[in-house]
């Protein structure tokens, strides 16, 4: 299994001596499920180490296992169901260590069987898919419990979406499909996906440089609030992984902060550059960057400039890439703005994957909101792109 593994996810040319192309589904199962194998491993021996440095003896093996598998669903979109309430929320870094494996599993396959054509992809994609839902309906199944029910549906849902579109994009890209379809689109949608990528990546940048700064500027409450909860190595450590899950989470709110829209934890705690309303929320110290008062931190208005960077590197990046045949400055601006609106888009859906629920009543709702974020950093991006398209062009033609 480990050689299969490394040979499926280890980069280079094709083998000349590739499989034939019947044996790709049969392939795509089995490197699916081993991307949750060894992914459930990587977690419950993370789950089960932590637990030894607790000092009263931590969870059983069983209690390890049965926390790993349920962070596995979380991750895909899953949810629970506590006394509390429903449990909804992606660890959304989990979320892109499965979604890695996914596509590399994908790429791999495509590798060792030399595939190029639609049915062979479609059907890697059905088989890789399948195996993967299949095998997640199951870890459900197996983690149940009455403390906390697992919504299978929604597991079952969000693992099959996760699954198409990981081993879906590993295998257009290296099969040539995605190089294909794109080559027959107009000539500046390539750059404009570039632009797009480099303007998410800044903001997903700029947006983690504002949680370290908010961490860090509250680092007492940080450790106060760590300490309250026990103060062992297995709760300290156990709470820092978590919070490291979490960060992309923390990362997309302050982008709905700095878009304007805020953020919310629960109905009592709305941080936004209009206001701040503090109320009851979970003893995570990661929540330990939220303010401590109600005035607006200087932080929140300082972040404000956040899209309008991520706007001014997709444009910059656009205007560079864009061909000599591709128009001028003001054929360039109209694209920048077009990879605003994208680059908007992309962070409403992310608001709502990094969104959910803590529990019922005042938790019922965590995270930024999508559709006011997602406007709010479309119609910010939208401008600065413009006019860094714009000038970018103008500069290279001129």
């Amino acid at each position: 299994m480990v050689s299969l593994l490394a040979r499926l996810s280890l980069p280079g040319q094709r083998d000349p001596g590739a499989r034939p192309s019947r044996h790709a589904p049969v392939l795509a199962a089995v490197a699916a499920a081993a991307v949750t194998v060894l992914g459930l491993l990587g977690v419950g021996l993370a789950s089960v180490v932590v637990q030894t440095l607790d000092p009263a003896g931590g969870l059983p093996v069983a209690g390890s296992a049965r926390l790993a598998g349920q962070l596995w669903l979380l991750a895909q979109g899953g949810g629970l169901t506590l006394a509390s309430g429903p449990l909804v929320l992606a660890p959304l870094l989990l979320t892109l260590a499965v979604a890695w494996g996914l596509s590399s599993a994908g790429r791999g396959v495509v590798r060792a069987c030399d595939l190029t054509d639609g049915h062979s992809l479609a059907a890697v994609v059905a088989a890789a898919a399948g195996t993967h839902t299949l095998l997640t309906v199951l870890i459900g199944l197996l983690v149940d419990a009455p403390v906390a029910r697992v919504d299978l549906l929604r597991s079952a849902v969000g693992s099959a979406v996760l699954a198409v579109l990981a081993v879906g994009w590993g295998t257009a890209r290296d099969s040539g499909l995605l190089d294909d379809v794109l080559d027959r689109l107009p000539e500046p949608v390539r750059p404009l996906l570039r632009a797009g990528a480099a303007g998410l990546l800044t903001a997903g940048a700029l947006a983690l440089l504002v949680v370290a700064v908010a961490l860090a500027a509250d680092a007492g409450g940080y450790a106060a609030l760590a300490g309250s909860l026990g103060g062992s190595g297995a709760g300290a450590v156990g709470l820092l992984v978590l919070g490291v899950l979490l960060l992309p989470n923390a990362a997309v709110a302050a982008i709905g902060l700095a878009a304007g829209p805020g953020f919310a934890v629960g109905s009592g705690t709305l941080v936004s550059v209009h206001g701040v309303t503090l109320g009851a929320v979970p003893a995570l110290p990661l929540l330990a960057a939220l303010p401590d008062t109600q005035a607006v931190p200087l932080l929140a208005f300082a972040s404000q400039v956040l899209p309008a960077l991520a706007g001014l590197a997709t444009g910059t990046t656009l205007g560079r890439r864009l061909d000599d045949t591709d128009g001028g400055s003001v054929v360039a601006g109209l694209w920048g703005l077009l990879a605003g609106v994208l680059l908007g888009v992309a962070c409403g859906l992310l608001a709502w994957i990094a969104g959910g629920s803590l529990g019922n009543g005042a938790l019922a709702e965590v995270g930024a909101p999508p559709l006011a974020t997602g406007l709010a950093v479309a119609l910010q991006t939208g401008v600065a792109a413009a006019l860094a398209a714009a000038v970018t062009r103008w500069r290279s033609l001129s």
